[in-house]
């Protein structure tokens, strides 16, 4: 794991913390898991799913009564992100303000991660 004494791993805005706490109650799930995986045109894509259980290898993070589970291999790359949810005229979800973004498509969809080694140099020099 690569968590920080004292520091979340994941940050939530209120209006993300509303929207996560609503979803909760509106449907009775424990919180929404969230993930990384292969795809997109820049190589990487974010995945966000209810979650009806906790895994015991999931970091947890709770804010205002929002609970959001971090899938083990997605733990390194979602380290320090600040998870929003934007309301406009043509769309609304969840966006990711995520440091260890190094590119990310036109379509802001699909994101390409710093190098693994760079990643892990820079968590052990936040310790």
């Amino acid at each position: 794991m690569f968590s920080i004494p004292g520091k979340q791993a994941v940050t939530m805005t209120d209006k993300a913390a509303a929207q996560i706490r609503k979803l909760m109650e509106r449907d009775s799930h424990k919180g929404l898991r969230i993930g990384v995986k292969k795809g997109g045109c820049a190589g990487m894509e974010y995945t966000m799913d209810y979650a009806a259980e906790i895994d015991p290898h999931d970091e947890v993070v709770e804010q205002d009564g929002a609970r959001v589970m971090i899938a083990p291999m997605a733990q390194m790359f979602l380290f320090g992100t600040q998870i929003d949810y934007e309301v406009s005229l043509l769309e609304s979800g969840f966006k990711f303000n995520n440091p260890n973004v190094e590119d990310a498509c036109g379509c802001g969809e699909s994101i390409k991660f710093k190098d693994v080694d760079d990643l892990q140099a820079e968590r052990e020099a936040q310790q």
